[in-house]
């Protein structure tokens, strides 16, 4: 055997026996699977910029309705409808807060078309310990926070979000088992029935 071959072989060998590089889902296949969901439900977790941690439920009916129903003792609501996201806190006398869905990063997520491979859309994609990270933001409203979608890779699952607002405060979702395919009364986000079941 040539020096030559005498050092190739051994470099040769241990590439052969590394394993293979994780390459994270492609954003096409993300879009796909995230277009598919028209119905969602799961337990969650949430870790606020706080440090504090709530949980809950939360429902999800694509294209532009979810409803975060938090547990005690918070008892707080979000819903997500009419293109508005009402924020219903149960330690408060006052009206619900209201934001446009279209200023949250949310909107990437519960919007009639998504395709994540939009111009600009995506400012960061990568695998990290067998999961998906995908940074996104409006393309036309950097400003408004951005939120790393988490997906989990065999098979493809939506696992949470990490949102970060324009200040730079984190809210972080971890989802548990998703349950599809569910039908919802069109009630369970409405902002006015709500209004007037915590009015008595």
């Amino acid at each position: 055997m040539t020096l030559h071959r005498a050092v190739l072989a051994p470099l040769i060998m241990l590439l052969f026996s590394l394993p293979a590089q994780a390459k994270e889902v492609p954003l096409d296949t993300l879009s796909a699977y995230l277009n598919g969901l028209v119905t969602v439900e799961a337990d969650f977790k949430q870790v606020n910029a706080d440090g504090s941690k709530s949980i809950g439920k939360i429902y999800i009916q694509r294209p532009g309705r979810a409803r975060f129903e938090y547990a005690a003792p918070d008892k707080n609501l979000v819903l997500v409808a009419g293109g508005q996201v009402v924020i219903f806190d149960s330690k408060s006398n006052q009206p619900p807060e209201q934001y446009p869905l279209a200023r949250t990063p949310l909107n990437l997520v519960l919007g009639p078309g998504i395709d994540l491979q939009t111009a600009r859309m995506v400012v960061g994609h990568h695998e990290e310990k067998d999961v998906t990270v995908v940074t996104a933001q409006d393309p036309k409203h950097p400003d408004y926070g951005t939120i790393d979608l988490m997906f989990g890779e065999n098979p493809v699952a939506l696992t949470g979000w990490v949102i970060t607002d324009d200040v730079g405060n984190q809210t972080a979702v971890t989802l548990g088992p998703l349950v599809v395919g569910q039908k919802y009364e069109a009630s369970l986000f409405s902002t006015e029935i709500e209004l007037i079941k915590r009015r008595h």
